[in-house]
């Protein structure tokens, strides 16, 4: 499905991840921990094409798609949840998720389904999205980035920021994707959110991939949770 070979992302010349690399298979739920500013978030960014790596490979479904415009990814049927939820204050929830169909034409019954997951969003359709709670915004986002059913997606820190009571929520719906076949790679500073919801790890510090592991090795070794999180 997705394949990350050796690559290296630059903002100006600050060389910000050092040969990344690491896959996520069909129907998997793969995650990217580590403390905040080691480069999850670039990555992400290098996969969806808002900042190409300079060298290295991006492969999705067998395709090379290094270096591609975002929208061009997106088309090949990527999802994208952003870390700042990306939402366009003065336009409405509607207007917002049609943003996510590209040029794609609207399909209401994909629309239903999606409503079915996101019955809170269905519910606000008509009001701006700039005065929609942190929350809300959040299922904006997830729900934008399924507008064109993708097969992969992308999520950047879905609970950054949120009120606690609203975390189980957002782990719900995450996981409920997940068991619908999507492929997701996600970024969660909530290490007990990824040891539910993942089905491999990859640890990452200063730019690159340290190890790969699984949630169950996580669980009983607490000195890589330490190691690479700081969580005691």
């Amino acid at each position: 499905m997705l394949t990350v070979d050796s690559i290296n992302t630059y903002y100006g010349k600050s060389h910000i991840l050092h040969d990344v690399s690491f896959e996520a298979n069909q129907d998997e739920v793969v995650a990217l921990l580590g403390r905040n500013g080691v480069g999850k978030t670039t990555t992400m960014r290098s996969i969806i094409g808002l900042t190409p790596p300079r060298s290295g490979t991006i492969r999705f479904d067998g395709e090379d798609i290094t270096g591609e415009s975002a929208s061009r990814i997106a088309n090949r049927g990527i999802g994208y949840v952003p870390q700042d939820r990306g939402m366009f204050p003065r336009l409405t929830v509607e207007e917002n998720l049609r943003m996510g169909l590209g040029r794609e034409p609207f399909d209401r019954e994909r629309m239903e389904r999606i409503f079915e997951r996101f019955p809170r969003v269905e519910e606000r359709l008509e009001q701006r999205a700039g005065t929609l709670s942190g929350g809300e915004q959040q299922m904006v986002a997830m729900a934008r980035a399924l507008m064109r059913d993708p097969k992969l997606v992308l999520m950047d820190e879905p609970t950054e920021g949120l009120m606690p009571s609203l975390i189980p929520e957002i782990k719900r719906i995450t996981q409920d994707i997940a068991n619908e076949g999507y492929t997701i790679v996600i970024v969660e500073q909530r290490v007990d959110l990824v040891l539910d919801i993942a089905d491999r790890v990859y640890l990452m510090d200063n730019g690159r991939i340290e190890r790969q592991t699984t949630p169950d090795e996580l669980r009983e070794n607490e000195t890589l949770l330490e190691q690479y999180l700081g969580v005691q």
